[in-house]
């Protein structure tokens, strides 16, 4: 299960902006995870509140926004939406693509105390 080690990621982040910034309680956390990242969301919630467990996160909330999967159809010359690789292209059922789009996981923003 990598989502284990992408909630250990997350803290090492958190305890690095907390010694930079100086706060000490986090009271929610707020991930934008693409739907081509292949992170189970689910996975990653569960292991984000075991990982967290007696650290300055512990208890603080999680959100998570999905950001949409986008290609570059080279057949269609546009760039289309795109749910899971290996799909087809929408417009042309062509599978001349390149991700461009949804394969990141970041933090975007932080509540602390």
């Amino acid at each position: 299960m990598h989502e284990m080690s992408l909630a250990e990621g997350i803290v090492q982040i958190l305890e690095s902006e907390a010694q930079k910034q100086q706060f000490t309680k986090v009271k929610e956390v707020c991930l934008e995870v693409g739907e081509l990242a292949g992170v189970e969301l689910e996975a990653l919630e569960f292991s984000f509140d075991v990982i967290t467990r007696d650290t300055l996160a512990e208890g603080c909330s999680l959100s998570i926004e999905s950001v949409p999967g986008t290609a570059y159809c080279f057949d269609c010359a546009v760039e289309v939406p795109l749910s899971r690789r290996g799909q087809p292209c929408p417009k042309c059922s062509g599978y001349s693509l390149q991700v461009v789009g949804g394969t990141q996981m970041r933090v975007k923003s932080l509540e602390v105390e």
